[in-house]
């Protein structure tokens, strides 16, 4: 049938129409915008064998190669790496080269993260280093407001949201020539990924580090395909997590090295007696990690048989991964010691998935260990040059990203297939057709927001939906300082602070009592200094520095607020926010204790803050809970990008890619209480 379910006609009064053009066309026709090379359409690059997926090797110094390769071809020889090529580097510039700027020094706050292009490393070795010839670096994409008119025609593809999750599966569409369309509810594109400022400081919303970003690593291999290679990576120091138990003085820190070697002698020279329960510890974190393989294997399977092979038994006997999935981390470690102070330290890191240590999955935790264990690293710019270095690829696909795109709904044909979307614009609904629609706004919101009655009851959904449960909602707290990092004392090590060492005792006690004593027991901070971590940042921000916190926090206890405006909330709302911002400072003053005079700017963000910017139903941080029951086998494979609904897929971002989403960056100005400083907040 044609893709377009709903022929041409007078639309309703406030709907619009963006047909696609008609369906598939016959074999053999030639499509000329599916062309190797986007801007030169039907016209392939010289010698290209035609698969449009990554980027080809090309020498500039060989008269016989076949001449620089369009942006995402792969031909014969390619080291699949695409990488931008920079005829002149910025230390010997062609004499007159309109081409690629030499760097100079830039004016006070002007952001020089927007690097030249670079050639990087051939991770195969003894092969040639690949370049390919994408021309001078993209301009800043402008903020682009969705409006009809920015549809492009003739669409692949539509994604709901523009998180790291949505922009990847746009620019590996991309990247195969298909026209895609993001569209992101929020005005800022990116999702957790984006940068704010307010008072000239610069805030990620939400990616504070990252692990497994070491060359020739497979997370650096994706994330350079994603990027062009563009994206630069910062270590952190060896030292990337500090864990302090009790006063919050940075001498009592354990700090967690980088290294399997370095991680695991750390802890044994600080617990020498504990030496058995630490081999112990370091052997099942390694199993499980070994046996992730069945979680492929589940993924990869027909349903029916992955079901199957659940249900025979067999997947514990096989996979270590399976065989603790069951456990939580509490109980294992627990069984291996009697150290509180060591329990707690092999646990500090479950706020990096958002599930308390007696309901989280010890393979979980697991991952997530392995993820840390060759270090951290941070985006060189900050993250906001995440959806930088994506959205032109995009882009030159004939693909866009659209941002105060609000979704309304997935429409369906008359078959039950999805075959478009409708946006909400002013009061005007717009409704746009393509035959594939992925989304990235996470289970909760896609099935039981934007999909319709009859298709959110069928049984496959509502069994997927029981099998969930949503996440633990977050508090977060903005904080802009006068003063440079180095000035200020503040490191680019991140600080997880409890108060004492009974974690999962002291996160019960805090998220069951109620509103009005929850700031007095907070359990648990994670102190960040964006700002220390990117080396651009005295260059584009000098004598300023940031901090970022995070926290925990129940939805229920800002729940009477959740349909109040945006910055109309009421006094009663600012001030039980404040009371948080308040007891969350008191902590960070005995952290850092030269930062109590330096504060220029403060802002909170609560549960209902994540439900306005990120769109988290209840204000969660990770979406949904990945408690022991998430991580069931046949959760697992029941789980995956296809759904029940033809043509609907679903795409999502690992809980390790980053801590917290982003604050509430403007509004109502208050008073902080032992400072004269103005708290931004709403």
């Amino acid at each position: 049938m044609p893709r377009d379910p709903h022929p041409p006609g007078i639309p309703s009064p406030g709907i619009s129409q963006i047909p696609h053009p008609p369906g598939p066309p016959s074999p053999g026709t030639p499509v000329p915008r599916m062309s190797q090379d986007p801007h030169l359409p039907g016209t392939p690059s010289p010698g290209c064998p035609g698969n449009p997926i990554l980027s080809m090797s090309w020498d500039p110094q060989d008269p016989h190669s076949p001449g620089p390769p369009s942006p995402g071809c792969l031909c014969p020889g390619c080291c699949r790496t695409p990488i931008l090529w920079d005829p002149h580097p910025p230390d010997a510039p062609s004499s007159g080269c309109p081409g690629t700027p030499t760097p100079g020094t830039p004016s006070p706050g002007t952001s020089i993260s927007r690097t030249p292009l670079t050639p990087l490393k051939c991770p195969i070795p003894g092969a040639s280093p690949p370049v390919a010839i994408l021309g001078a670096p993209a301009e800043d994409p402008a903020p682009a407001v969705f409006s009809a008119d920015k549809v492009p025609a003739g669409l692949d593809a539509i994604i709901i949201g523009s998180g790291i999750g949505g922009l990847a599966a746009a620019v590996l569409l991309a990247k195969a020539g298909r026209r895609v369309l993001v569209l992101e509810q929020h005005g800022k594109l990116g999702g957790c990924c984006h940068t704010f400022s307010e008072k000239g400081f610069e805030f990620d919303a939400g990616i504070h580090y990252v692990g497994q970003m070491h060359e020739g690593s497979m997370t650096r291999f994706i994330v350079d395909q994603l990027t062009e290679g563009q994206l630069e990576w910062v270590p952190m120091p060896a030292a990337y997590d500090a864990v302090v138990l009790g006063e919050p003085r940075r001498s009592r820190a354990h700090r967690v090295l980088t290294g399997e070697k370095e991680y695991f002698n750390g802890l044994r020279e600080r617990f020498p007696g504990e030496t058995a329960a630490i081999n112990k510890f370091e052997q099942l974190t390694k199993s499980v990690v070994s046996g992730m393989k069945a979680v492929g294997i589940l993924k990869l399977l027909p349903l029916p048989l992955a079901r199957l092979l659940c249900r025979s038994g067999l997947l514990p006997w096989l996979s270590p991964f399976c065989r603790m999935a069951s456990r939580s981390l509490k109980d294992v470690v627990d069984g291996l010691t009697a150290n509180a102070e060591l329990r707690a330290i092999l646990s500090y890191i479950f706020p990096t998935y958002g599930v308390l240590p007696s309901k989280a999955s010890f393979s979980m935790h697991s991952v997530l260990v392995n993820h840390y264990l060759h270090g951290a690293w941070y985006p060189k710019g900050g993250a906001g040059e995440i959806a930088f270095h994506t959205i032109p690829i995009i882009q030159r696909a004939g693909g866009n990203v659209l941002g105060r795109a609000p979704v309304q709904s997935i429409l369906l044909d008359s078959q039950g297939k999805a075959c478009g979307v409708s946006v909400k614009k002013g009061q005007e609904v717009v409704k746009i057709f393509a035959p594939t629609i992925i989304s990235d706004a996470g289970l909760f919101n896609t099935y039981e927001r934007l999909l319709p009655a009859e298709a959110r009851a069928l049984p496959e959904i509502q069994s997927q939906l029981g099998m969930v449960k949503h996440g633990e909602a977050g508090f977060s707290v903005f904080v802009g300082l006068t003063g440079s990092s180095q000035e200020l004392g503040l490191e680019a090590t991140n600080y997880f602070v409890y108060p004492g060492n009974n974690l999962d005792e002291i996160m019960k006690r805090y998220l069951t009592s109620s509103r009005d004593e929850a700031a007095k027991s907070i359990p648990f901070l994670f102190v960040t200094c964006p700002s220390a971590k990117d080396p651009t940042w005295e260059m584009r921000h000098p004598g300023k520095s940031t901090l970022a916190i995070v926290t925990f926090a129940k939805y229920e206890w800002f729940e009477e607020w959740k349909d109040e405006p945006v910055n109309k909330r009421g006094d009663a709302y600012e001030d039980l926010k404040k009371t948080f911002v308040d007891a969350v400072m008191e902590v960070v003053f005995k952290l850092y204790p030269n930062i109590e005079d330096k504060i220029e700017y403060i802002s909170g963000g609560s549960p209902l803050t994540n439900q306005h910017y990120i769109a988290s139903p209840r204000g969660e941080i990770y979406g949904i809970d990945h408690d022991t029951t998430r991580m069931r086998a046949e959760a697992i494979a029941t789980m995956r990008p296809q759904t029940v609904v033809p043509n609907l897929y679903l795409t999502a971002v690992p809980a390790m890619w980053c801590l917290g989403p982003g604050g509430e960056p403007r509004g109502k100005r208050r008073s902080f209480r032992r400072h004269s400083q103005s708290s931004t907040t709403r």
